[in-house]
């Protein structure tokens, strides 16, 4: 029987197995109210709050969008306000003395980002691009103040997560000393697997629809493009992981996993 022609993943015309990408968002948009409330659902920081409570934070942040490649805001910029995304995606990236962007982290739908000088953040110290069409929520100083006065329950989870962001990078600190570059690239996948992937099906893995390169990689692991190279290369060559021009899919996440514990 001939393939079928309409079949996605049927080999290229280089014989390479193509994976189909979807878009996270089609055109440029606003945030519709639905949408906003769907994503304070699912912030950590807001658990437990009723509808009408949700509706009422709401009130209090600006819907805002940007298309791909626009800066949410750049390194140096007062910190003035605390984003939630909402729809999109987005990469948070410092530079380099020569000219470099460094990403350290990537964005989705539900995450908390930005800075608030009442936290005793003064200025941002990362650029935050889209990397899709991208929709946020964005609340300044004074009324987050005003917010964790009203909901203390709300200013509780805000310690908590603080505590756990340094948590992990302490974590992320003593990974880049102790562990190879194969276990903290693997690591990494692990991660970005289960915080943007999507199942395939039928086995063949979880799809990670993202424009990261080498570099992009060695900056989120404290590596260099060429050693990022030879360690995909390595499990592609392996039957662990598949990739393409802005993809990745983790084939085997079992042994993924277990290069990345080591």
């Amino acid at each position: 029987m001939s393939p079928d022609p309409r079949d996605p993943t049927r080999p290229g015309p280089s014989g390479r197995r193509q994976i189909p990408l979807r878009a996270a968002c089609a055109e440029p948009h606003s945030c519709p109210a639905p949408v906003r409330m769907r994503v304070l659902q699912r912030v950590p920081l807001f658990a437990g709050l009723s509808d009408d409570e949700l509706t009422g934070i709401d009130a209090r942040m600006t819907s805002l969008a940007w298309a791909t490649g626009d800066a949410l805001y750049r390194a140096g910029d007062p910190a003035e306000h605390l984003f939630v995304m909402a729809a999109g995606r987005a990469k948070a990236w410092r530079g380099t003395p020569d000219g470099q962007e460094i990403v350290v982290d990537l964005l989705a739908p539900g995450d908390l980002f930005g800075g608030l000088q009442v936290l005793g953040q003064l200025r941002h110290t990362e650029t935050v691009q889209a990397l899709s069409t991208t929709c946020a929520l964005r609340i300044g100083s004074a009324a987050f103040r005003e917010l964790l006065g009203d909901y203390p329950q709300v200013a509780l989870r805000a310690l908590d997560d603080t505590a756990a962001l340094l948590t992990q990078a302490r974590s992320d600190v003593a990974q880049v000393s102790s562990a190879t570059v194969a276990q903290r690239v693997a690591a990494r996948l692990v991660r970005l697997a289960d915080k943007f992937g999507r199942d395939l099906g039928d086995g063949r893995g979880t799809l990670i629809h993202l424009p990261l390169t080498r570099r992009d990689l060695a900056g989120m692991t404290g590596s260099t493009p060429e050693s990022v190279s030879r360690v995909m290369s390595a499990l592609r060559k392996d039957g662990v992981i598949d990739s393409g021009r802005g993809w990745t899919a983790v084939v085997d996440r079992d042994r993924l996993a277990a290069l990345a514990e080591g």
